[in-house]
Formats: C-alpha cells, sequence, structure tokens
C-alpha cells in the first residue's frame, strides 16, 4: 500500500496522508494505473473544513477493513474542492445528473478514461437508515464495471451525453429591467418574514439573493425589497451563525432560525457578506450592521491572515473530535470565566442557559428581543472580550491555510469597498499586502495561479481567479486612485479572454492549456460564490466606465448575448449574472473633479453611498478627462470642486453641495 498524499500542499489531502487507503492525488499517473490495472476509479472529493467529510474519513478511510476493500477494487483518487474546482464542477454536475442530491464528501465512480458511471455523496460504514454500507457499494461497483454491466455503460454513455450538452433556448431572450423586477417580486414572495433570509432550513445567506433584491430597491424605490434584505442581514448577524464572542460567520445554518450553524467559516462567505453589511450601514446607520463589520474584519486579521499576509481559505467547524466544541459555552464555563453578577447579566443577553440551547451546551445569540442600553453595550463588548481571552485556551479548529486567488479576491474587494463605505482607510493596508503577493508571488506574466501553500503554487488559474482578482484590483484602483491596480485588472481581464473564452462570449472555467479533464466546465450558475462569469461581467462595466474605452462594453454585450438565453429557464441559479445585468443596464459613474476640502467632501459623500456598483472617478481637473467624456465639458465650465453623475454619455449639472449628491443619481437609470 502506497499512500501518495504526504507530499501534497493542500490541507485537506494532508489530512488523510496517514490513511491506509492508496490515495493518488488527481493526475495522469492516477489515470494511467487505472488504465493498466484495469481498475474503476474511487474519486472522494472534499474540503478540510468538511464535517461530514471528517466522518466518512474516520469512519471508512481510517479503517484498514475498509481500506483493503477500495485498495483491491479501485484506484483511490482524493482532491480538494477547494484547490481543484473544476474537478468538483464536474464531478458534482454528473452526480446531480443522476438525480441524487449534490453535497460533500462527493464520493464518484469513473472508468480509467475519467468518464463517471455512478456515485453519491457520504455512505456510512455500516449500514444504517436505508443507506448502505460502504464496502457493500463498493463491491457492488466494483463487481458491475468488472461484468461488463450494460447498466454501466448506459450510465456513462448517457452523463458524458448530458454534460456535454450544451442547451441553447431558441431564438433570442430579452430580459431588461421590467423582468428583473420580477424575479425579485418572486424571490421576495420565498423569503421568510419572521426569521430572515430563504424560507425553511438549512439557511445559508445566499448573498446573490440580498443583492438582487438591493438592487430591485434601487431601481424602484419600493422599500420592501430592502426590508428584506436588511431584515435578513439582521437576524443572522444575531443569530448563532455568527459568531458573537470572535467574530465573523459561519457556513450555513441547520436550522431555520439562524440558531445553530454549521461551524466552519470560510472565507468567501464573509467577504460577500462584509460588502453587504457596509452597504446596510451606509443606508441605516443602525450600528449594528457596522459592528457586525467592524468585528468580521477583526477576526479577518487575527485569525486567518497568513505569513505571506494573504487570507487563507477556512475554519474547521470540528474540535477534538466535535463540531463545534470551540464556540459553544456552558452556564458553569461562564461562572468561572467572568464570575457570578457577570456571567448572569451576559448569560441573560446571549441566551446561555442551564440545559443549554443546542445539544446539552449553548450557542451565544441575541435572537431574543431585548431592550439593551448604550451602557449595556459597553459591558457587553468588555465580556466579550474576556471570554475570547479565556477561548484562546482551547484546542483551535484545524485551519486551511492554503491560499486561493479567488476567495482572496473576494475579501480584497470587500475590504477595499467598506473601507470606502466606513471611512476605514486602514482596511486598505491588509487589503493591499493580500493584493500585492498574489500578483507578485502567484503569477507567471499575465498569468495567474490558482492555490498556494507552503512555497508551490496550483497553475493555471481558473476563470474566477481572474474574475475575482480583477474585481480586486478595480475595488483597490477606486479607493487609493493607484493606477497599477487598473492596469493589473486590464492585463488580467485580457489573459481571461485570452484562455477562458467560450464561443457564446462567457468564459470556461479551465484555462485552454490546463490539464486535459473528461470536458472543459462552463458553468453559469451560482455556487457558494458567485459565478465567474457574472463577476467577469461587473468587471467589464467598471472598466468601460473608468476607461471609456468602448471594447469593454462589447465584450460585456458579447457577454450577456451568449449567456441569458442559457440562464433564462432557471433564474433563479443565475442572481449574480442579473445582478451583472442591472450593472450593466443602471450603474452610473461619479466624477469628482478639483481639488482641496469641497472636492473631499463630494468623494466621500460619493463612496458613501448606499448604491452598488457605482463607478468612481476623481481627478484635479477637467484636463484629466478623456476628450470623450461626457463630463468633460460640464467640468471645464464649472468653476469650483464639483461632482458628476453620468449614465451612458449624459451627466448631470455640477453637484458642489455633498449633501445633494444622492438625489443626482438616478432610479431607473438609462442604459449605456
Amino acid at each position: 500500500m502506497t499512500n501518495r498524499l504526504a507530499d501534497a500542499t493542500s490541507p485537506y489531502l494532508l489530512q488523510h496522508k496517514d490513511n491506509p487507503v492508496d490515495w493518488w492525488q488527481w493526475g495522469p499517473a492516477a489515470l494511467a494505473e487505472a488504465r493498466a490495472s484495469n481498475r474503476p476509479i474511487l474519486l472522494s472529493i472534499g474540503y478540510a473544513a468538511c464535517h461530514w467529510c471528517h466522518v466518512m474519513a474516520h469512519e471508512s478511510f481510517e479503517d484498514p477493513a475498509t481500506a483493503a476493500v477500495m485498495n483491491e477494487l479501485f484506484v483511490n483518487i482524493k482532491v480538494d474542492r477547494e484547490e481543484r474546482p473544476d474537478i468538483d464542477q464536474i464531478y458534482m454536475s454528473a452526480l446531480q445528473q443522476l438525480g441524487a442530491q449534490g453535497g460533500w464528501p462527493l464520493t464518484m465512480f469513473l472508468g480509467p478514461d475519467g468518464a463517471p458511471f455512478w456515485g453519491g455523496t457520504y455512505f456510512p460504514k455500516e449500514a444504517k437508515y436505508g443507506q448502505p454500507a460502504f464496502t457493500d457499494v463498493l463491491r457492488t461497483m466494483a463487481g458491475a464495471y468488472a461484468s461488463g454491466d450494460p447498466r454501466i455503460a448506459g450510465n456513462r454513455e448517457a452523463l458524458l451525453h448530458r454534460l456535454r450538452e450544451k442547451a441553447r433556448p431558441a431564438g433570442q431572450v430579452s430580459i431588461g429591467l421590467n423582468e428583473l423586477d420580477d424575479v425579485a417580486t418572486r424571490i421576495l414572495g420565498i423569503m421568510d418574514p419572521q426569521n430572515g433570509g430563504v424560507q425553511g432550513a438549512p439557511k445559508f445567506p445566499n448573498t446573490p439573493f440580498l443583492e438582487l433584491l438591493w438592487r430591485a430597491w434601487e431601481r424602484t424605490g419600493r422599500e420592501r425589497f430592502r426590508d428584506a434584505a436588511l431584515h435578513a442581514l439582521d437576524t443572522m448577524s444575531e443569530g448563532g451563525i455568527y459568531d458573537h464572542v470572535g467574530g465573523g460567520y459561519s457556513r450555513y445554518s441547520v436550522d431555520e432560525r439562524w440558531l445553530v450553524p454549521h461551524f466552519e467559516k470560510m472565507l468567501y462567505d464573509n467577504a460577500q457578506l462584509l460588502e453587504l453589511l457596509a452597504l446596510a450601514a451606509n443606508e441605516t446607520f443602525h450600528p449594528l450592521f457596522r459592528t457586525r463589520a467592524e468585528e468580521t474584519v477583526g477576526w479577518l486579521l487575527r485569525e486567518m491572515v497568513t505569513p505571506e499576509g494573504a487570507f487563507a481559505a477556512s475554519l474547521d467547524a470540528d474540535s477534538e473530535g466535535h463540531e463545534g466544541r470551540f464556540y459553544v459555552w456552558t452556564l458553569k464555563e461562564l461562572l468561572a470565566a467572568l464570575g457570578a453578577a457577570d456571567a448572569e447579566f451576559f448569560a441573560r443577553h446571549y441566551d446561555i442557559t442551564p440545559f443549554g440551547n443546542w445539544e446539552g451546551v449553548s450557542i451565544p445569540n441575541r435572537l431574543k428581543a431585548m431592550e439593551r442600553s448604550g451602557a449595556d453595550e459597553v459591558r457587553l463588548a468588555v465580556l466579550r472580550d474576556r471570554l475570547l481571552a479565556v477561548r484562546e485556551s482551547r484546542v483551535r479548529p484545524g485551519r486551511d491555510d492554503k491560499v486561493l486567488a479567488d476567495w482572496n479576491g473576494l475579501m480584497i474587494a470587500a475590504l477595499a469597498e467598506a473601507a470606502l463605505r466606513l471611512d476605514r482607510p486602514e482596511w486598505l493596508d491588509p487589503a493591499a499586502r493580500a493584493f500585492h503577493f498574489i500578483a507578485e508571488s502567484m503569477t507567471r506574466g499575465d498569468r495567474l495561479g490558482h492555490s498556494y501553500r507552503d512555497g508551490r503554487l496550483v497553475l493555471p488559474g481558473l476563470s474566477a481567479d481572474y474574475a475575482a482578482m480583477s474585481r480586486a484590483a478595480l475595488a483597490l484602483h477606486k479607493a487609493t486612485g493607484e493606477e497599477a491596480y487598473l492596469r493589473r485588472a486590464i492585463g488580467w481581464m485580457d489573459a481571461l479572454d485570452a484562455h477562458h473564452r467560450h464561443e457564446d462570449g462567457g468564459y470556461y472555467m479551465t484555462a485552454d492549456d490546463a490539464e486535459g479533464l473528461i470536458l472543459r466546465p462552463d458553468a453559469t450558475v451560482d455556487d457558494a460564490v458567485t459565478n465567474p462569469n457574472a463577476l467577469a461581467a461587473r468587471n467589464l462595466a467598471r472598466l468601460h466606465a473608468v476607461t471609456g474605452e468602448a471594447r469593454w462594453l462589447e465584450r460585456l454585450d458579447r457577454l450577456m448575448a451568449g449567456l441569458l438565453p442559457r440562464a433564462a429557464p432557471q433564474l433563479y441559479s443565475h442572481a449574480g449574472l442579473l445582478n451583472a445585468l442591472d450593472t450593466r443596464l443602471r450603474a452610473p459613474e461619479i466624477v469628482v473633479v478639483g481639488t482641496g476640502e469641497v472636492a473631499d467632501a463630494l468623494w466621500q459623500a460619493a463612496a458613501r453611498l448606499p448604491r452598488l456598483d457605482i463607478a468612481l472617478t476623481r481627478v484635479s481637473a477637467a484636463e484629466d478627462l478623456a476628450e470623450d467624456h461626457p463630463a468633460r465639458e460640464k467640468a471645464r465650465a464649472s468653476t469650483q470642486a464639483a461632482a458628476f453623475v453620468c449614465a451612458g454619455q449624459v451627466c448631470s449639472l455640477p453637484v458642489t453641495d455633498p449633501n445633494q449628491l444622492a438625489k443626482a443619481v438616478p432610479q431607473r437609470g438609462a442604459t449605456g
């Protein structure tokens, strides 16, 4: 038996390096072994913070008897879905084509050529609750493959056909502002009026939906759209899905009240929520949203910064073999940490009860409505700091410290945007450090890598890496005015177009020179992260606004023309693309021209507007604008510092009072 994971860079793969399973990493050598031995492949995909991945590993992959069956019958390949999302996308799609519910761990059975023929997710070691024992599954699949069972061939051909099929509705699809409003209204109808978020359980933050609702409010002025988004942010920020002691949001809530989290913390969730929190804080001035944004950044900088200055991928849900142990409290622990009076006060405000609110322990939360004075909040903040110090002595959950370019790009952009909105310029420093590490150490020429750990870089990058890091560059350019960031964004978007462009105008996940898979994945739907085509579309809109170059708008319109027909049959799954379409149709540019205190005040007012995707430009004089910029002549005619709100080729009259700037921003704007 030879386990080949010891030299892996992925923390998830390294978690399995001591398994008695003859694990291979994905690659030509593993596929060659399957062909040479004429054995099918058992493909196991997961990630470091995945609770059920750990359960299956402990039950089956650490068990010598189960491992012996795996080693005899299969070539066993272990994949980190965060390091190789292209592989995960192909085989997760295959599982869903079989009519099964997707999830991780993903357990797929493939022929030696990599073609899938059957699969599932978690399989228990022993048969229970209607699920077969894992070893029974192994023997059945291996026997069917060895016997040439025609169902295997049939499944293979049907799956490959479906995976390769590029369904395109006939004719043109027209989706405009009215259709966007209609989708938002339908999403509003499935929101939970009591608990916030989408109805039912489990509950995910689903930031693309919340953003779609927010944009509908911007377009229509109908407050019910905005209020539904704010209600979701409010309840999840008071629920147990939020870490009230240490900051940051968990992946999702297993119940409908946001009380019981699945305790893993992902970089991408917190990045996407940080942007919305800053937006909500600007709109409402409610201290909750600013506080949660600041606490989340505090957690990020305390626990997630790698030695290189970038951001780690995730924190595990488990410690000491138990999910959530690091985060929960008992009343006895509270008494020991705080003393009787402070413990009683904290327990009352955070639902720490004698018998617990979950499995005999308590998850801190503030879901119970309770009056709290300013003095109460100050006292609670001091007590949270004391509990955080006590918690630091516990056994910590594992940290997946690989640096993913796409997830870092999301967080860098979120930090830059939040720094502007919330007037926290010190957040730009960690954002810039992370950016420069990726730009210098994870880039070869104009090509990005995807994952970095322990001095090793996984190349080539994926479309998500280019889209997210270009977005980060544009956000830093907006916040700092440094032209180097704009040049990086342009270079990466050109590289994306050169190596990932799909015939329909969108982008393949993998590059044209990437390792050959059974197909090039090109999904357009949102996953836990907004689809990279949608991120790229917003970048193209921003680049057109900032540079004035028509080529960016041409690429954006080509992308929309190709992808909207694919999105039309399942619009809910394409919220990210719909949000990008809204940017294309409506997002204005604000140009601040001049120097001095008035110009500074206008710039700050523009940066704090609670509107999505406004492009900001600041120049000292009208002559600094491009000759064909629609604001140039109006700026030359102005005798003082002024702001101009532009949509398409039309700009407003000069705005010189920062308090009047919001009124100049249109609701239903003109298309460009």
